[in-house]
């Protein structure tokens, strides 16, 4: 039984890793594709928006999610989540539309802002498709500690500053470095709102999309390459962290 077990799970990891493989096999080309117009251009920009977009999740996500978990009634706990599940579970493709009319010239707000095909517009598409993961992560380590521990701190004559400080802040960051792995992950990966609101500048999936369509597939494996070597360093920075804290504790 036990053996049956490892087979199926290293057969499950290999075929999880495999695309990897894949784009390693293209690796060939790797410098090359940067040759194309607008290639280097990609790389920057989603760096760049990346960046801001995790800053966004993180200064709103964590208390957006606190709130949730400590100041919410139970009952409204499962509305808001209901909530949050609605974006989580919108196409991105549709998202970009929504946020491209309300963003776009069509749209009284649109018509003042219009952030089409603008640096804040990608910004913005990143952080709507990324925000309710970090939200939803953070919320459940949240929801984890037990209230107790606070009002222990409480009684200790501690202000509330000092409880998030001393209590909830050492542990809950490893959810937070959680969430935010998370959030980047999708930040870098996303395609469907970024190509409707912000076709340019254009972020690394949209620069794999237009390669795909002007070159051919293998150049933009090579491409896509790049995208898994720019978004690996940070979540597995962070995991190397929170595991590190694991261990201290």
């Amino acid at each position: 039984m036990n053996r049956g077990l490892l087979i199926v799970a290293g057969l499950v990891l290999f075929l999880l890793f495999l695309p990897v493989l894949i784009l390693f096999a293209h690796a060939g080309q790797f410098f090359t594709v940067l040759q194309y117009p607008g290639n280097k251009a990609a790389i920057g920009v989603t760096l760049a928006s990346g960046l801001v977009a995790l800053a966004l999740d993180v200064l709103l996500g964590i208390p957006v999610a606190w709130v949730l978990a400590r100041r919410i009634r139970p009952l409204w706990q499962r509305l808001w989540g209901t909530a949050l599940i609605v974006p989580l579970l919108m196409p991105p493709l549709v998202l970009g539309l929504v946020l491209a009319y309300v963003v776009g010239p069509a749209s009284p707000i649109g018509n003042v802002l219009d952030l089409t095909n603008t640096f804040q517009g990608l910004v913005l598409a990143e952080v709507y498709e990324s925000l309710p993961f970090f939200v939803f992560t953070s919320w459940g380590y949240l929801r984890t500690i037990p209230r107790a521990l606070e009002e222990d701190v409480w009684v200790l004559g501690k202000s509330p500053a000092e409880t998030i400080r001393f209590v909830l802040w050492p542990m809950a960051r490893t959810g937070f470095a959680v969430a935010a792995a998370m959030a980047w992950a999708r930040i870098v990966g996303a395609f469907g709102a970024p190509i409707v609101v912000s076709y340019h500048p254009s972020a690394l999936t949209v620069a794999i999309w237009i390669q795909l369509e002007e070159t051919g597939l293998p150049a933009a494996l090579a491409l896509a390459l790049w995208l898994v070597i720019v978004s690996l360093p940070l979540p597995v920075w962070l995991n190397w962290r929170s595991s590190n804290v694991e261990r201290v504790r």
